[in-house]
């Protein structure tokens, strides 16, 4: 299997999907046939080391993958994207954590929650580890978890950020997910009540941050050298791009048959304040997927090279992932305001993309003004702390 073979059997999956739409949304569930056909195509295979059955492929393609998905359901999309990158971050984990996950089959499924809502108490051989978090999507479909935590000194004070590996065994998934938009992402709450984790399951943030995780001592391929603060959020500023990107192909298909009932009548598609909105629209969705790609290429190709890869250009990458999103949302905005009341009925297309897009832009990941100011920062040569970077 390649990542264009992956590419292809999510393309004939599409239209399945995009049927499924609107029941996933209705139920907040995507149904487990979709997950496991999207397991066969390969897609959770496509950033997961070779040495464990997976395709250790470009980045680039996972993304167009992600894309194509979210084009037809966003939820789905989303879901797809968060399992998908999370067989990338096991790979920095220490070899036996790998073995432990992946030792019997390839494709065992992750959930997260990265808020460092845990506490991590240092015991014997590891720590014992309670928490509980919220914003898990796609956990019914994980046997294993990442989950954030903060290590807790004998004062009682954190000392370290750790993201913890945890089996589906430890943690209760309680059932709480009811949103306005990526309503099917079932994101449900994850509890952890003194589990013990031991000490090869838990990374320190600062050193994959730093791209010193000690997976990349047995992983050593590029995908591996390159930075959580880019591969991570750049998947979900793919996933609100895909939403948006399918919408505006359906909105186009949609408009050219329909005829104007009020200001003047006339066929929608010779309006040229219509044809100025359909044009902004586009412009935005390409900006924001040739900037993602653009940055997210030019860093696989240091890592490729073997160089470090600059500060710059991962200012650079966070700078434009934030802004894929800004760009996503105004493109839907323009979107649904001149498809008119057509946007109001539940379970439009431009409505379900709308709400999808909103409710992704406001992910931790994609906070504008703060990784802007962090960007800002960088340009005028001032210190920069952040494990998103």
């Amino acid at each position: 299997m390649s990542d264009e073979k992956v590419l292809e059997a999510i393309r004939e999956l599409l239209p399945a999907i995009r049927e499924r739409a609107r029941t996933v949304d209705e139920k907040g569930r995507i149904p487990a046939a979709t997950i496991r056909e999207l397991t066969e195509a390969g897609v959770f295979r496509m950033l997961q080391p070779v040495r464990y059955g997976g395709l250790e492929g470009d980045p680039v393609t996972f993304y167009r993958a992600v894309r194509q998905i979210a084009g037809a359901c966003g939820s789905t999309g989303w879901v797809t994207a968060v399992l998908g990158v999370h067989p990338w971050q096991l790979a920095l984990f220490p070899d036996r954590a790998q073995r432990e996950v992946w030792g019997n089959g390839p494709d065992v499924l992750l959930a997260s929650s990265y808020a460092p809502i845990g506490r991590l108490t240092p015991v014997e051989g590891g720590y014992e580890f309670s928490g509980h978090w919220g914003f898990s999507s796609g956990c019914e479909f994980a046997d294993w978890a990442l989950l954030g935590g903060l290590v807790v000194g004998a004062e009682g004070r954190p000392v370290d950020f750790m993201t913890v590996l945890v089996p589906r065994a430890d943690y209760e998934i309680r059932r709480v997910w009811d949103s306005m938009g990526l309503r099917g992402t079932a994101s449900d709450d994850i509890v952890v009540e003194r589990a013990f984790v031991p000490a090869h399951r838990a990374m320190r943030n600062y050193d994959q941050a730093r791209l010193r995780a000690p997976g990349c001592k047995v992983n050593t391929g590029p995908l591996y050298r390159m930075p959580f603060g880019t591969i991570f959020t750049t998947t979900v500023a793919t996933a609100v791009l895909g939403a948006v990107e399918g919408c505006y192909r359906s909105y186009v298909e949609a408009m050219r048959d329909r005829i104007r009932l009020s200001l003047g009548g006339g066929r929608f598609v010779e309006d040229q304040f219509s044809q100025v909105a359909v044009a902004r629209a586009a412009s935005e969705i390409d900006a924001a997927v040739l900037q993602t790609e653009r940055n997210v290429r030019e860093m696989y190709e240091h890592a490729k090279a073997g160089a470090a890869i600059p500060m710059e250009l991962r200012l650079r990458a966070r700078r434009d992932q934030v802004r894929a999103t800004e760009r996503a949302i105004e493109a839907i905005d323009i979107l649904f305001k001149t498809a008119g009341g057509n946007s109001l009925r539940r379970g439009n297309v431009i409505e379900r993309a709308w709400r999808d897009a909103h409710a992704g832009s406001v992910h931790v990941a994609n906070d504008a003004e703060r990784a802007l100011a962090m960007y800002g920062r960088g340009a005028f040569g001032l210190k920069i702390e952040d494990n998103l970077l």
